[in-house]
């Protein structure tokens, strides 16, 4: 590794992504200056704020795998930083529960790639521990994840920003990159803030990564989609109803996990999310459109491939998506006392999903470089959970560019 880098670095995203790399970077070259450029007016704004605050333990995810290895880590992260700093971190747990025996192949599935991947406290349970971990749920068997934990993730990447101001860098919000010029000795960077120039580059961009990596010369291929992930949340006097996280068994044949209820670290239990269609990148909302966004997200080849795979998958998560009787009664399977009357609309977020020109949703974290700029490809979840893992591969990889380019 390069020692006392002191050059400039640019960092595209203010996401928990982005500011877990800056701070590595900086602890690693304290004499590094660092920039992180961020287009909204606070950081965390979309995924690292938009999301169930979940921490991932590392159970669904192939062995071997970038996510595997950077949940466990990364989780272990997460959970000492809370502490240090005095953030909200519960335990909570999770099951993952199997509703009939047609289920039990697929859990002892994932059993077996939990426990290869490092899982603590991994087990599976029968039906009387399952209603003495969650009293009000059913089931033939489950998964218990002691260790599964919530957090709030916009609150760790405030934390992390406040960190980096004390130290030094500078955080660009409403800094939004517009042109990416690289150049053999340096990148050169427009922004709606002013130009820029910097040694190497790091775009953490989340539902813009494909955008940002197209102006930095990479190829287009793969391309963000974005999935707006709906939820429903139980109103207060219901919530006695989950004590944690209860997960179904997920389908191996379906992109997405499915349905499902989480306790939030400010006490709030959703329901969900689905997965339909965002029809703008930031369409948190139903009725936002962006015309020009939708029309690039049609015209992609991999769209329609991806679409014409799992158009009944899709047209699905639309009818539930419309009916709130509907989502419910996924969740009824494994909390039979929920109602559709106990529950109310909750904010949505948007999953930042590359697909690939053959039409595949690209399952790992996803990486790619173009001379002096490394572009983070895809990151959906479990990405805040691995946010600390990310960071390191990031940094490891530029240490590397550095080692055979040299400090500049």
């Amino acid at each position: 590794m390069t020692a006392g880098f002191g050059g400039r670095i640019g960092v595209v995203g203010g996401g928990i992504v982005g500011l877990a790399f800056a701070r590595e970077f900086l602890a690693r070259h304290p004499g590094a200056a660092v920039t992180v450029m961020e287009k909204e007016p606070r950081v965390g704004s979309h995924q690292t704020g938009h999301n169930s605050g979940v921490v991932h333990a590392g159970i669904y995810y192939p062995t071997g795998s970038l996510k595997a290895r950077l949940c466990t880590q990364g989780m272990r992260r997460i959970r000492d930083y809370c502490r240090e700093r005095d953030l909200a971190y519960d335990e909570c747990g999770k099951l993952i529960i199997a509703v009939d025996e047609t289920q039990l192949p697929a859990l002892e599935e994932l059993h077996r790639r939990g426990t290869a991947n490092g899982v603590p406290g991994l087990r599976m349970i029968g039906p009387d521990e399952i209603r003495s971990i969650e009293p009000n749920a059913v089931g033939v068997a489950a998964l218990h994840s002691p260790h599964t934990a919530i957090t709030d993730f916009g609150a760790i990447a405030r934390a992390m920003a406040d960190e980096l101001r004390g130290a030094g860098v500078e955080i660009r919000t409403g800094c939004e990159v517009q042109q990416i010029v690289g150049g053999e000795s340096d990148v050169a960077v427009d922004t709606t803030t002013g130009a820029l120039r910097f040694d190497h580059l790091v775009a953490c961009a989340g539902l813009a990564a494909d955008r940002i990596a197209e102006l930095s010369g990479d190829r287009p291929d793969p391309r963000i989609v974005p999935f707006r992930g709906e939820y429903w949340q139980l109103k207060p006097q219901r919530r006695h109803l989950v004590n944690g996280l209860i997960y179904p068994v997920p389908d191996p044949s379906l992109p997405f996990l499915g349905v499902h209820l989480t306790k939030r670290i400010d006490g709030e239990v959703l329901i969900g999310p689905n997965a339909v269609l965002a029809f703008a990148r930031e369409g948190y909302r139903r009725r936002t459109v962006r015309l020009g966004e939708l029309v690039r997200t049609l015209r992609w080849p991999g769209f329609r491939r991806l679409a014409r795979r799992y158009w009944r998958v899709g047209l699905t998560e639309l009818r539930r998506s419309l009916s709130r009787r509907r989502f419910v009664a996924d969740a009824q399977a494994y909390v039979p006392d929920l109602r559709a009357a106990d529950v109310v609309p909750a904010k949505a977020g948007v999953r930042a999903q590359a697909v690939s020109e053959a039409g595949e949703l690209v399952d790992d974290f996803a990486f790619s470089r173009v001379g002096r700029v490394l572009n983070v490809r895809n990151a959906p979840s479990p990405a805040a959970t691995s946010s600390f893992g990310i960071a390191e591969l990031i940094a490891d990889t530029l240490d590397e560019h550095l080692d055979t380019s040299g400090a500049g």
